[in-house]
């Protein structure tokens, strides 16, 4: 059951009584503004999971899941007032789903002890658990995603992509330029020639990006957008006659509502994943069961089994997972934030697990440790089928550039340690 905040009345009447033994979970969602046709399936599928849990087993290892939605619009500051609103009462994890609201919170965060959860998005140098106690960005990360576009690119053209042009077109904040230093090592490295092209919020102005893409004709483009931005890049490729093929999103730009209004013509068109598709997983018809027939759904129950929907109901499950782990640690069910991070720090990932969760292949294998708060940087990807109307998966699962990225984390990690005062941790 999805819990709400409570009114003041009701707040004076817990404060007389014995203390409420829940696990807290606070879903910064946006369901308005202009990214809104994203956030609503990703937190309809974070809230659902947790619903299922509690409906279906009574909690999680007998404790309730106190579900706080508040909503940020996808706005930073708002985003910051959210968790200030909420941070309180042991709340265990917060999953911003924002690189700006994460920029700013991961100080503040670190401060109060409690940890973030920033599922392939965020800072990517978080990864290193030595510098970065608090926050978690497991199964991987923008750098991750930017050499999966780029291998993929490689396998396309039998390993040599020297002398050609790759485009990246980017949202034009903190989150679309996550890749560049990435893309730029990748360049100097196999040879191929980099060109930026910046997009500002909220990205319905693209037309002179793909002026200069039909005049200049790079071989590949490789896309970092969200909302709206997406539907008018796929849109203006094909009012360009650009091969859809040779057009491959970060996995921010690869759900339905990106491609739908393009119709036919966006067939073809390629996203990174780090998860897996659809909805023929057994827990699917636990939540069918236990959530929308019982009218339990966050939403309208309509997004179950898109894209989106599948991420925020993966995030949650690495929550869930997160949380019984700290509850196994430290032998008590009623965790508090610090227990949390415990159990964040020592998550397992089998497929055997995901299989007893009614979730088989449906994710990467990974694990977290002191030093490796980001997974083991494993994507695949998907593509377009207009035709059946879903995304399929084209790959198998396969590892970034641990070379490159490796040295990127280290480097960026350690001048965040150096300019904070950190003291470097997991010796």
């Amino acid at each position: 059951m999805k819990m709400k905040l409570f009114g003041a009345a009701m707040a004076a009447v817990i404060a007389a009584g014995p203390a409420l033994a829940d696990l807290k979970v606070v879903d910064t969602s946006y369901r308005t503004g202009p990214y809104a046709a994203n956030g609503i399936p990703f937190s309809d599928g974070y809230q659902d999971y947790f619903t299922l849990l509690n409906e279906r087993d009574g909690g999680i290892g007998g404790e309730m899941v106190n579900l706080v939605e508040c909503e940020t619009g996808y706005n930073t500051e708002k985003g910051v007032e959210c968790y200030e609103a909420t941070k309180g009462d042991d709340s265990l994890v917060y999953q911003p789903l924002s690189t700006g609201i994460t920029y700013q919170l991961i100080p503040k965060a670190t401060a109060d002890g409690i940890p973030l959860h920033t599922m392939g998005y965020g800072r990517t140098s978080a990864k290193n658990g030595k510098v970065f106690e608090w926050v978690f960005n497991y199964p991987a990360n923008y750098w991750d995603g930017a050499s999966h576009a780029v291998t993929h690119i490689l396998n396309e053209n039998n390993g040599d992509i020297s002398g050609k042009t790759i485009a990246l077109v980017y949202h034009n904040s903190a989150y679309g330029k996550e890749p560049i230093r990435t893309l730029e090592e990748l360049s100097k490295k196999h040879g191929f020639n980099l060109t930026l092209l910046p997009v500002d919020h909220p990205g319905q102005e693209q037309k002179s990006q793909w002026l200069q893409i039909r005049r200049e004709q790079p071989d590949n483009v490789i896309m970092w957008g969200w909302g709206v931005m997406n539907q008018v890049a796929i849109q203006e490729a094909v009012n360009i006659r650009y091969p859809m093929e040779n057009f491959i999103g970060i996995w921010w730009s690869g759900s339905e509502n990106d491609v739908k209004a393009a119709g036919d013509r966006a067939n073809g068109y390629k996203a990174l994943t780090f998860h897996n598709l659809g909805s023929d997983y057994p827990i699917y018809a636990d939540i069918q069961k236990y959530v929308v027939d019982a009218g339990k759904a966050a939403g309208a129950g309509d997004q179950v089994g898109t894209v989106l929907y599948n991420r925020g109901m993966y995030a949650a499950m690495l929550a869930a997972e997160a949380i019984k782990t700290a509850q196994e640690i430290h032998g008590t069910s009623a965790i508090t934030p610090a227990m949390m991070r415990d159990g964040m720090e020592n998550l397992s990932i089998t497929e055997e697990k995901m299989a007893a969760l009614g979730l088989p292949n449906f994710g990467p294998e990974f694990d977290v440790s002191c030093e490796n708060h980001g997974g083991n940087g494993f994507g695949a990807v998907s593509q377009w089928n207009a035709d059946a109307g879903e995304f399929v998966l084209i790959t198998d699962y396969y590892q970034s550039d641990q070379e490159v990225i490796q040295a990127l984390v280290a480097e960026d990690s350690q001048a965040f340690a150096a300019e904070n005062s950190i003291e470097m941790r997991c010796q």
